[in-house]
């Protein structure tokens, strides 16, 4: 879907492979936008399978679940997974055993609750704002609780199914918490003008899993460059059309 995270992996894979000598001559693009929509996102995969694609590369979970299947015959990469295995993608990142790789977005939850716990020691409760059908947010929040629980703040959950849900949701946890933390959820960073608006409007801080949900409005987060990521995403479609076995190029997992 469009927003600034997936936007900007994007661009960064697309100069990077014109710095890796691929142009209009010797490489053809097919790109397709899933919109956010597993129906769309299924059928998109439904039309690569009958394209004889030397590569698919993927960007984000939802979208490298969807196309996962034509792995059994086409090389898929894919960028901005945060849980690889959970998502069912590869069974080591190692090791790739499903013709599937790429690179992964780890959040470092606790970095990021600790710098919200430096920035206000006094926080006692903070709420998440997640969408439960994103494995990648699902795995996170099972962190940032878990790590919560060992710091004795409380949490409140809101999970919402689309963009048009995030108003209500995030106006529900300014209500009852004194910080709120959104992973890089790809439903809540399509929705960031509303969410980080509320919050503004609320006084309090939103606490984010990417640099870009920053930009577009969230107080602060501790993570990678997603330039970075789509620029490494392109060095590993690079090994792929020369020829190397997926097996044999491990998941590029981003932790500093």
């Amino acid at each position: 879907m469009d927003h600034t995270s997936l936007n900007e992996i994007k661009d960064s894979f697309d100069k990077e492979m014109k710095t890796l000598g691929y142009d209009d001559k010797n490489i053809e693009y097919t790109f397709k936008n899933g919109q956010g929509d597993t129906n769309t996102c299924a059928s998109i995969a439904n039309d690569f399978a009958g394209k004889n694609f030397d590569c698919v590369m993927a960007i984000a979970t939802p979208a490298a679940q969807a196309v996962a299947k034509l792995a059994t015959k086409t090389p898929v990469v894919f960028s901005a997974v945060t849980d690889p295995v959970g998502a069912q993608l590869t069974s080591s990142l190692s090791k790739p055993d499903k013709n599937i790789t790429g690179t992964s977005d780890e959040v470092q939850v606790d970095q990021i609750i600790d710098k919200a716990l430096e920035i206000n020691p006094n926080t006692k409760t903070i709420g998440m704002l997640y969408n439960k059908g994103e494995p990648n947010s699902v795995t996170n929040i099972k962190k940032a609780k878990a790590y919560c629980a060992k710091k004795n703040i409380k949490v409140e959950e809101a999970t919402i199914a689309s963009v048009n849900e995030a108003q209500s949701a995030v106006n529900v946890l300014n209500s009852k918490c004194d910080a709120i933390f959104a992973p890089n959820d790809n439903t809540v960073a399509s929705a960031m003008n509303v969410v980080s608006d509320a919050c503004k409007k609320a006084n309090k801080p939103l606490y984010v899993g990417a640099d870009s949900m920053v930009k577009d409005g969230g107080f602060l987060s501790v993570g990678i460059d997603y330039k970075e990521l789509g620029k490494e995403t392109a060095k590993i479609v690079d090994k792929v059309l020369k020829g190397n076995k997926v097996e044999n190029i491990p998941v590029k997992v981003f932790k500093t």
